[in-house]
């Protein structure tokens, strides 16, 4: 029986942390399930933080997480999740690949968090199967992974694995479970716990921007983003946004200005770099190549944009591992 099937037995769950992983996506994974057990008055979820070598995890933000236990083959139970973010490879390497894999035999089932969607798909546990990860990560994943089919959905479940691409879907994922396994009415009390109104599906798509209450307050503004963002690597000239939208230039700057004061060049190219920042921080691949994916004619010209907002070199950037 598929973890996410209708049953009243209790849930243990082994949540491996890896360093550099975020509070948030720890967060989204545990506290659904203290909710469900406060909601329901009994212990739906029994969880136990792993590390690799049982010793605390230092997150993103600088809060070590203690470690109960180290992960090793022994360990059994209902669900192994594996929470990762950055330079996941740095700190899963090939004993601590076999490590997991052999542990995972351990469990019903198998879960991947952010980056943590790359442990699975590196021990094999993703072929033939679909899965999401991250979207800065989305072609890297798909490239290295051609056996894996890679969606852009918020979160995925297929049989005995899922997959989430950050904190929010995280959640998301967690509401799912405790909807399909123990009911809507305490799905709900677990969503109102939180005051979080639970408004994406599964194959929601994962933006580039969240765009938050803009896309209520300003639909023009938010579906000239989601052009922006679908076109990075070509970027399309504002008249050209603007006509898709059926405005004039001129209107789309005027609604610009007013929701975000600032002209669409600017958040255009504004996002094109961020991404491009992306990129140079979080892969190994040329600054040509980065130049190209960003949509920039050239490295000098990325270059040169890249100096005038972030003050030095993609190059020196790098370096410096983000500044």
């Amino acid at each position: 029986m598929s973890l996410f099937s209708p049953s009243p037995e209790p849930i243990s769950v082994t949540v491996l942390v890896l360093p550099e992983s975020s509070l948030m996506s720890l967060a989204s994974t545990l506290d659904p399930m203290r909710a469900a057990n406060r909601a329901a008055e009994r212990k739906l979820f029994d969880w136990t933080i792993a590390s690799f070598d049982g010793n605390p995890v230092m997150l993103t933000c600088g809060i070590p997480v203690p470690a109960s236990a180290a992960l090793t083959s022994t360990l059994r139970g209902d669900a192994l999740i594996v929470i990762s973010g950055f330079n996941q490879d740095r700190h899963a390497g090939r004993r601590e690949l076999g490590v997991f894999a052999k542990a995972a035999r351990g469990f019903r089932a198998v879960g991947g968090v952010e980056a943590g969607p790359w442990l699975l798909a590196r021990a094999g546990l993703l072929d033939g199967k679909s899965a999401t990860t991250h979207w800065e990560d989305f072609e890297d994943f798909a490239a290295k992974f051609p056996h894996v089919d890679v969606r852009a959905d918020r979160f995925v479940v297929d049989g005995n694995v899922f997959t989430s691409g950050a904190a929010s879907p995280t959640f998301d994922l967690m509401l799912h479970l405790i909807r399909s396994r123990y009911g809507t009415s305490l799905a709900l009390e677990v969503a109102s716990i939180f005051v979080y109104d639970e408004a994406h599906a599964a194959t929601d798509a994962q933006p580039l921007v969240s765009l938050g209450r803009l896309s209520g307050h300003e639909p023009r503004v938010s579906e000239a983003i989601r052009l922006m963002e679908a076109n990075v690597d070509a970027p399309l000239t504002i008249a050209a946004i603007a006509k898709r939208l059926k405005l004039t230039q001129r209107s789309l700057e005027i609604i610009f200005r007013k929701a975000l004061n600032r002209s669409p060049g600017d958040f255009y190219l504004k996002l094109r770099l961020q991404a491009a920042r992306r990129m140079v921080t979080d892969t190994r691949l040329s600054m040509q190549d980065i130049a190209i994916r960003a949509g920039f004619g050239s490295h000098t010209a990325f270059s040169r944009m890249f100096r005038q907002v972030y003050g030095t070199s993609p190059r020196a950037y790098r370096i410096k591992g983000g500044g």
